[in-house]
This record gives C-alpha cells, structure tokens and sequence, in this order.
C-alpha cells in the first residue's frame, strides 16, 4: 500500500510538472504572440546615386511685338496663347462702331483746330494792318517834326542875322549894349532851336524803330498746326482700319507666346500680343529646388523628354540663376535644337549623378527625426523573464547623404551588423520587447 501511495503521488508530480510545462508553453506563446513582430534590415555599403528630374515648360527662344493703334476698343479675340499662326492670320477684330464714334470726334476736333487756325491768322492780320497804319503815321510824324523844327531854326537864324546887321549899322567908335544883347539872345535861339531839332526828330525817328521792331514770337499757329497734323494723320489710321472693317493680322508666322489685350478693353501703346521668333531655336525652361540645384550644374548635361515626342533628346544646362518669379527656387534653361518644341507644351529633363560609394547605407524610412536629431531604431537581445528576448533601442545617427532608396550614415556609431527595424506589425518604442521576423 505504502508503495503504491508513493507511486501515486510520483505520477500525480509528473503530471503537474507536465502541466506546470504546458502552462509555461502556453503563457509564453501567449505573451509572444501580444509582442510586436519587427522585421530588419542590416546596413549595406551602396553608392548613393542621385537622379534629378524636373518638369518645365516650352518656351520661345525668341519673342517679336505685334503693335497696333491704340485706344481701341476689341470686339474679339481669335486666338490664344500656344496657337500656332501665318502671315495674314486673323489675330484680333475691333470694334467698328466704337471706331466710327472716334472718326467722327476726330472730325469734330479738326474743325475746331481749323477755326482756331483761322482766328490766329485773322488776328495776325488785323495787327499787320495796325502796324502799318502806325508805321505810316510814325513816319509822317517824323517827316512833319523835322519840317517844323527846321523851320524854326531858319526862323533864329533870321533873327540872328539881323541882330548882326544892326551891330554893323553903328557907327562911331562905342557899341550899343542893347544891340550886343540882342545879338547875344539870336545866337542862344539859333543854337537852342537846333538842339530842340536834333531832340524832337531823335524822338520821332524812335518811334518809327520801335514799330518797325519784330513782334514778339507766338507759338500758338505752329501748335494749332502741329496738333491739325496729329488729328488728321490719326483721322487717317481709322479711316484705313476702318477700310479693313478693324480685322487685325499677323504681320508675320510664329507661335502666340503672350495676349496682352483682352476683349472690351483697349489698346494700349505696349504691344498687342508676342509671337515666337522662328529665326532662333525654342528653349525649355524648368524650375529646380534647393535639393537638385545640388546636382545639376551650369553646363550640365541632362536627357530632354518633350510632350508629344517618343524619343529623348539630349543637351546642356545653358543658363541656371535663382528665379525672381518662384521665391527659394531656381530658374534652368535648355536650348532645344533648331525647329524642336513648340512654345507652350510640356517637358522634362533628368539627370542622374553616380555619387559617392558609402560603407553604411539603410532604406530612408527607417531613419526617423525628434528635435533635429535623426536616429534609427535598433533589435537587441537580452536576458528576460522568459529567457532570451528582443528589444527595441535607439541609436543616433548623422545622414551624411541620401536619395530616395539609401541613406548614407556616418561611420563610427552604428556597427555593421546592426539590425535595423524596418516595421512592424504594432506600434512600439524605446525599451519595448518584441519579436523579429527573421529572413
């Protein structure tokens, strides 16, 4: 009895330490299956190839002004910007009965300049007579002045003769002092009579150079006429848009690069629209960010991919400057070969740089970022309740280049043989045990 008891309590052990087992095996399966399961990579030495492509727009190699009159009101449009145009292609229409309105103002304004032309030359005429009417009487009045005094002149010198011939009348040794006076009075009339004389026809002969002066300089005729002239010579323009019922053509073939008028406006004095210069070739113009401006240089070769056209066209970087119209960005142009590309489609360019060979590189999703920090999470083991266990740990890390498939990382922090976390199937962190998806 005794031996069976302890056989008994032998077996009864055995099972519990069986049960004991299968509960381990079970809560450990369990507790392994809650965990994370994280799949790595290790870094890999890679060249860090970087290939730039860019997307731009066609554009005129050249541009030529099409001008035409302005201040006219536009009826249409008929063509847009990209639309390809001849020689004597309808480009615009003006708006006739806007024009016929201006024609009529003008003529309105002509005969307005013509009265007032006319009033100038009437004017100018009535004062050509009153001048000569001056003029004559100056003249007279001078001719009259010199008679007068000359008269009076001969009149003191009459008397002065006379007075002599009296003093000469006396005889006997003394003299007349009446007579001496007399004599003495002639000869100051004679002399202030001429003096009178030379005064009264230099006041005279002053008259008449004072009209016969030129008259001050008007411009008021050469304005009125100047302005006649700029009224008819647009009264002209009109007539002749209107002769052509306001149709405006291409004065030469190109490709429609701007619109500058706009239908109900007017034309203004810059130019009515831009059509391509065909004489230079077309260049595509593409916008590149801080990141490919590292790659792509003045110079440059890139492969060229235009809308519309299969195959590649290969040629060079021939201008590149930070752009003024897109802030941050920079502004390339390529010069297609002549006759390639019509202004206004689409195309791109790309470019691939081989870079340097790196000893440490991993995929770019597995390097993250907390405070200007990059840092990549990294699989260890350790000794853990259960025994042998993963977990998840940190490790900083400077990029020191990358494309979209690698990112370099700097030597001396990270060891070859790293596990790196890829992903996971839960969310977890620093210190978090998991499990790892062996390849």
């Amino acid at each position: 009895m005794k031996n069976q008891r302890i056989k008994k309590i032998i077996i009864a052990f055995a099972f519990f330490l069986i049960l004991m087992l299968v509960c381990t095996v079970v809560s450990k399966s369990i507790y392994a299956y809650q965990l994370p399961m994280v799949s790595t990579v290790m870094p890999e030495e890679k060249y860090v190839e970087h290939l730039v492509e860019a997307e731009g727009i066609v554009a005129a190699g050249g541009e030529r002004a099409v001008n035409y009159f302005p201040g006219l009101r536009v009826d249409a449009i008929l063509v847009h910007v990209g639309d390809r145009v001849e020689e004597g292609d309808v480009l615009f229409q003006i708006d006739l009965e806007d024009l016929k309105e201006f024609i009529e103002q003008k003529q309105d304004e002509i005969g307005k300049i013509e009265l007032q032309i006319n009033a100038i030359l009437e004017n100018q005429a009535l004062e050509q007579q009153k001048k000569d009417l001056e003029l004559a009487r100056a003249r007279e009045d001078y001719d009259t002045t010199a008679r007068l005094e000359d008269t009076y002149i001969g009149r003191a010198a009459e008397d002065y003769v006379q007075a002599k011939e009296d003093m000469d009348d006396i005889e006997g040794g003394g003299e007349d002092e009446t007579l001496q006076d007399a004599l003495q009075s002639a000869a100051y009339g004679e002399a202030d009579a001429r003096a009178k004389r030379d005064e009264a026809v230099k006041q005279a002969g002053r008259r008449v150079e004072d009209i016969l002066m030129p008259d001050q300089i008007s411009s008021d005729l050469d304005i009125a006429k100047l302005e006649k002239e700029t009224l008819l010579s647009q009264l002209g323009e009109y007539r002749k848009i209107m002769e052509s019922q306001g149709t405006v053509t291409a004065p030469f073939g190109g490709v429609v690069t701007a619109v500058s008028v706009q239908v109900g406006g007017r034309t203004l004095d810059t130019a009515a629209m831009l059509i391509s210069d065909e004489s230079l070739p077309c260049q595509l113009k593409v916008f590149l960010d801080k990141s490919q401006k590292k790659y792509v240089g003045l110079g440059d070769s890139v492969s060229i991919k235009l809308e519309g056209k299969s195959a590649k066209l290969e040629g060079t970087i021939d201008y590149l400057a930070e752009s003024a119209a897109v802030p941050g960005s920079y502004e390339a142009l390529i010069n297609l070969p002549e006759g390639t590309g019509i202004p206004g489609l689409s195309g791109m360019i790309s470019r691939s740089e081989a870079g340097e060979k790196y000893r440490l590189c991993v995929p770019p999703s597995a390097v993250y970022e907390r405070n200007g920090t990059n840092f990549v999470y990294v699989l260890k083991e350790r000794e853990g309740i259960l025994g042998q266990e993963y977990y998840v740990d940190e490790a900083n890390v400077r990029i020191i280049d990358k494309n979209e498939a690698w990112a370099a990382i700097d030597d001396g922090i990270l060891a070859k043989d790293s596990r790196i976390i890829m992903s996971s199937t839960k969310e977890y962190k620093k210190g978090d045990v998991v499990r790892w998806e062996e390849e």
